[in-house]
C-alpha cells in the first residue's frame, strides 16, 4: 500500500497564536478557538507541508526538512537502516529494560513507512510506532512482543508488566502469532495484526487486564488469563476466552453480549471517541502531528476507509521538550501558543506546567515521566475546550501533591460537547520508585471531557510503599459533566478509589483493586461503614451509566477486613449499571455487597466473582 496514501485528505490545522496582550488592567486575552466542526468543514490541502517551506536545492529540487532533536532516547529508523543495527538497538533496549520496572530509562522507537524484518521485544518505559498515517505503512515482519516474566519455581506471569505501548504499525507474526502478554498501562493502538493476536504468556501465566483501540487482528484474539479487558473501534477475526469480563465497544468480530457466561460485555457502538494523536513523517520528509477527529457511535477502525479524518499539525508549532528544560522555558513556549511535545525522560518539576489555551496538544513519547518536586501540581488545563493531553505517566513525588492533573480550574472553564478535552494513555503512580505522595490522582472540573485509557495506581510493591508512606486518598475525581470514560483503570486508593460528581458521566470498563495493606478496619471506615467503595456516584447525580465494572479485595495485612459496598450509586432511573462485578481474591477479605446493598458477598478461597447484570433492575 501506498506508505502516503492520506496526505491528499488530511486538514491542516487553523492558525494557532495567541492574540495581543490586552492592555494593563484588562486581563489575559484568549486565542481564538476554531471548533472541530470547523476543521472537518475547512478546505482540504494536497500534502501535509509544501516543497516551498522547505526552500529549495541548487537544482531546485525541495530540500529535505532538517531531522527534529528528539533527544538521545528516540531512534527513529529508516528502510535504508541496517537491519542489523535496527535489532542491535532494540535488542540493548530489551537487555535494560525487561527487568527495570521501577528503572529510570525511557525510549521510544520509530519506524518509518517500509518493511522491516525485526524482532522488538518491549520492556518497561519502551514505545515501538510507526511513523505513517496508515498503519500498514510500516510492517514488521518478525514481532512487536510482550513476553511473560519467569516465576520461581517455574512459570511466568504477566500481572506485573505495565508502562510500554505499540501503535501506527502492521505486524506479521514469526509462525502467525504475536504475543502481547500485558497488564495496565500497556496499550496497543492503530496496530494490524496480520495473524493471531495471544494476550497470555507462552507458559500459560496469569495477566490481569488491557487495551486496545483502533486495531486489527485479522485471525483471533486469544484472551486467556486476562482478568478484564477492554477492546474498541476495532475488528477482530474472532475473539476467544475471558477470565471475569472482557468488554468491546464498537468492535466488528466482538463475541455477543452474553455476561457472565461467557463474561463478554458488548456494546454495538463507541458512543462517543477520538483517537490519540501520534507522530508522522509526511511526503516531502517533514514530521507532523496528526490530530484525529471526533466520532459519534464508531464501528470498527478509524482507517478501515483507507485515511483517519482528522487534522495535522507539523512539528515547529511544538516546543520539543527534554527533561533539563526548566518549567519556566515550557511554560513561556505554551503561553506563545505553541503545543508540547515530551521527549523520553523524567522530567523534575518545581512548578506547575500550566496549560492555559483551548487546543493545546501535550504528547508524550516513550512514557515521559512528570515528578513534582517539594509538592507542586505537576500539570493543570483552564480552558480545556479541544486540549489533548496524551502519553504521560505522572509519578508523584515525596512531599504532597494536592493532584497530580487537574483538568479545568475549581470552577470548570469553559468547554464546548462539539470539541471534547481528551486525556489518552495517561498514567499516575504513587510509590513503587519511591515513596509518593498525592491527595488525588485527576482531577476533572470540566465538562466534556474523554478519559481514554487512564491507570491511577497506587503501588502495591516497590520502594516507598506501605499504609503510612505511599499516601493517596481517592484516584480520580469527576466533577464535570458530560464526561466519558473509556478504559479506566483505578486502584488500591485509601478512600473512595473514584468519586464521580459530575451529571450524566458514562463509563466504559473499570477495573479496580481496593488497598491491600490497610492495617486494620477500624483504619479503614468511615462514618460507620466499613471501608470505602470502588466507585462512587454522589447522591446528587441524576443520570450515570457503566458498563463491564469490576472492584476486587486483597485486604492481605488483615484478611478479616470487610468492605461494605463494591459501587455505590443514588437509586433513581436515570443511574443505570450493566455487568458489574466483585471479588475477594484468595478470600483475603470480603466485599459484602456489590452495588449498594444489592449483591452477595465475595469471600471465600475459590476466588469466584459476585456478578450483577444490571442494576437497578437486578
Amino acid at each position: 500500500m501506498s506508505s502516503f496514501r492520506a496526505a491528499d485528505t488530511e486538514t491542516p490545522e487553523p492558525q494557532r497564536r495567541p492574540e495581543p496582550k490586552p492592555a494593563a488592567g484588562t486581563g489575559l486575552s484568549r486565542r481564538s478557538f476554531v471548533t472541530a466542526a470547523a476543521l472537518a468543514t475547512a478546505a482540504p490541502v494536497a500534502g501535509a507541508t509544501t516543497a516551498s517551506a522547505h526552500g529549495s536545492g541548487r537544482h531546485g529540487h525541495p530540500r529535505p526538512p532538517a531531522e527534529p532533536d528528539f533527544g538521545p532516547n528516540v531512534r527513529i529508523f529508516g528502510p535504508d537502516t541496517p537491519t542489523a543495527d535496527i535489532q542491535a538497538a532494540l535488542d540493548a533496549a530489551a537487555l535494560e529494560q525487561v527487568p527495570a520496572e521501577f528503572g529510570t530509562g525511557r525510549y521510544a522507537f520509530f519506524f518509518k513507512p517500509g518493511t522491516y524484518d525485526v524482532d522488538a521485544q518491549l520492556g518497561y518505559y519502551t514505545s515501538v510506532a510507526g511513523l505513517g498515517l496508515h498503519p500498514d505503512d510500516v510492517t514488521i515482519n518478525g514481532a512487536v512482543r510482550v513476553e511473560g516474566q519467569d516465576q520461581p519455581g517455574g512459570g511466568d506471569s504477566a500481572l506485573t508488566n505495565f508502562w510500554r505501548s505499540a501503535e501506527n504499525l502492521a505486524v506479521v507474526p514469526t509462525g502467525g502469532v504475536n504475543w502481547w502478554a500485558v497488564s495496565q498501562a500497556a496499550p496497543l493502538r492503530r496496530v494490524h495484526i496480520r495473524g493471531q493476536l495471544f494476550l497470555f504468556p507462552r507458559k500459560g501465566g496469569y495477566s490481569s487486564g488491557g487495551y486496545i483501540a483502533d486495531s486489527v487482528v485479522d485471525e483471533q484474539a486469544l484472551n486467556a488469563s486476562q482478568q478484564q479487558w477492554l477492546t474498541r473501534d476495532s475488528t477482530v477475526g474472532s475473539w476467544s476466552n475471558g477470565v471475569w469480563n472482557q468488554v468491546f465497544a464498537g468492535v466488528e468480530g466482538a463475541p455477543a453480549q452474553s455476561f457472565p457466561s461467557p463474561p463478554y460485555t458488548t456494546l454495538p457502538t463507541s458512543p462517543l471517541s477520538r483517537e490519540k494523536p501520534f507522530l508522522y513523517v509526511d511526503g516531502h520528509g517533514g514530521y507532523r502531528v496528526f490530530l484525529p477527529a471526533l466520532r459519534h457511535d464508531g464501528v470498527g477502525t478509524t482507517w478501515k476507509g483507507g485515511a483517519t479524518p482528522g487534522s495535522s499539525v507539523p512539528i515547529d508549532r511544538f516546543f520539543v521538550a527534554k527533561p533539563g528544560d526548566s518549567v519556566r522555558t515550557i511554560n513561556k513556549a505554551l503561553s506563545q501558543g505553541k503545543h508540547l511535545l515530551l521527549t523520553p525522560g523524567i522530567y523534575k518539576l518545581t512548578d506547575t506546567i500550566k496549560v492555559k489555551w483551548a487546543g493545546t496538544v501535550v504528547l508524550g513519547l516513550g512514557y515521559a515521566t512528570l515528578t513534582p518536586v517539594h509538592g507542586t501540581v505537576p500539570l493543570t488545563v483552564d480552558d480545556s475546550r479541544g486540549v489533548r493531553i496524551a502519553g504521560l505517566l505522572f509519578d508523584a513525588g515525596p512531599v504532597n501533591s494536592r493532584v497530580l492533573l487537574e483538568i479545568g480550574g475549581r470552577r470548570g472553564g469553559r468547554t464546548d460537547p462539539r470539541d471534547p478535552a481528551s486525556v489518552q494513555d495517561v498514567f499516575f503512580r504513587i510509590g513503587g520508585a519511591g515513596a509518593g505522595k498525592a491527595t488525588t490522582a485527576l482531577i476533572v472540573n470540566s465538562d466534556n471531557v474523554l478519559l481514554d485509557h487512564i491507570w491511577a495506581w497506587r503501588a502495591d510493591h516497590g520502594a516507598g510503599v506501605g499504609w503510612t508512606v505511599n499516601t493517596s486518598e481517592t484516584g480520580v475525581v469527576v466533577n464535570g459533566d458530560n464526561v466519558l470514560a473509556t478504559g479506566l483503570f483505578v486502584e488500591h486508593f485509601q478512600k473512595y478509589n473514584v468519586i464521580w460528581n459530575g451529571d450524566k458521566g458514562r463509563t466504559i470498563m473499570f477495573q479496580n483493586e481496593l488497598p491491600y495493606d490497610p492495617p486494620n478496619q477500624a483504619a479503614y471506615r468511615h462514618h460507620g461503614v466499613n471501608g470505602y467503595a470502588a466507585y462512587k456516584v454522589a447522591d446528587s447525580v441524576k443520570h450515570h451509566e457503566g458498563w463491564g465494572l469490576g472492584s476486587y479485595c486483597f485486604f492481605n495485612v488483615d484478611p478479616t477486613i470487610h468492605n461494605a459496598h463494591g459501587f455505590e450509586a443514588p437509586v433513581r432511573p436515570g443511574v443505570k449499571f450493566h455487568d458489574l462485578l466483585t471479588v475477594s481474591l484468595n478470600g483475603d477479605g470480603v466485599i459484602d455487597h456489590v452495588i449498594n446493598d444489592f449483591g452477595d458477598a465475595a469471600q471465600g478461597t475459590a476466588t469466584v466473582p459476585v456478578n450483577v447484570v444490571s442494576y437497578p433492575e437486578g
